[in-house]
């Protein structure tokens, strides 16, 4: 019994060492934006304005035309597929989470500079940060069709590779880094008959944000507690026919 109430003063007195606390920043990523501007301005001649008016006329006027094209890098975060990264990490029970302040337009960083942003304190009572940039995001969108039917097949996708890195934020080392993919599909048969074909996009992006989630999660338990997951293969099926004894030709 006394030993029973040492364990438990002992628990009491250092009390279970809590997991330590992540911030998932959305993932940062940042595209090409082109524009074209065509200004067109009247220029009128007053004399002769004056003149054909009181003729009876109205008044001429000349144009002049300006165009340019430019293009600018616009950076940001798509937080559309974080929610999942943050529930299974919730379910994996390594990490406690907490929030951090999210990038807008008017946050005079670099979104990319993660370092600057935690010595800012946009993850404040974090101890690491889980920072992903979009390497690549695909988007499909087919009509194939079925052979020997009058039927089509419609076919939206969606596939987004990121690169992440688990950030200390007291000595700012990479305690983990490897890149994840999440996808989605929604397929629809159709037919000639059929004159608009509605493909479920919030599925698709639900499916992608699902899937790179839980591969976001599997690479965090590989690396860091060496938790691999074994995916056990079908057993080759034999179709070959069954042996038959030998027989002599005679």
């Amino acid at each position: 019994m006394r030993a029973w109430i040492g364990i438990i003063g002992l628990l009491c007195a250092f009390g279970v060492q809590a997991a330590p606390k992540v911030a998932v920043a959305d993932m940062a990523f940042q595209e090409r934006v082109e524009q074209y501007i065509r200004t067109v301005s009247a220029r009128v001649n007053e004399s002769a304005h004056a003149n054909a008016y009181s003729a009876g006329y109205h008044g001429s006027a000349s144009y002049d035309s300006y165009e340019a094209r430019y293009s600018y890098i616009e950076q940001g975060e798509l937080r559309k597929f974080s929610g999942d990264i943050k529930g299974e990490i919730l379910k994996s029970g390594m990490f406690q989470l907490v929030q951090g302040t999210p990038y807008t337009a008017s946050s005079k960083e670099d979104v990319y500079d993660v370092i600057r942003r935690i010595k800012n304190g946009n993850f404040k009572g974090a101890d690491y940060v889980l920072f992903g940039t979009v390497s690549d995001i695909d988007f499909r969108q087919d009509i194939n069709e079925l052979a020997n039917t009058n039927s089509y097949s419609a076919v939206l996708g969606i596939t987004l590779v990121a690169d992440f890195s688990l950030i200390n934020t007291r000595t700012f080392e990479i305690t983990s880094a490897f890149t994840a993919m999440g996808e989605g599909q929604d397929t629809k048969l159709v037919n000639s008959r059929d004159i608009k074909v509605s493909l479920n996009r919030g599925r698709v992006v639900r499916d992608v944000s699902k899937s790179i989630g839980v591969d976001v999660t599997r690479q965090l338990r590989e690396q860091l507690r060496g938790e691999v997951e074994w995916v056990e293969q079908p057993m080759p099926q034999n179709t070959l026919p069954r042996d038959e004894a030998p027989r002599i030709l005679r």
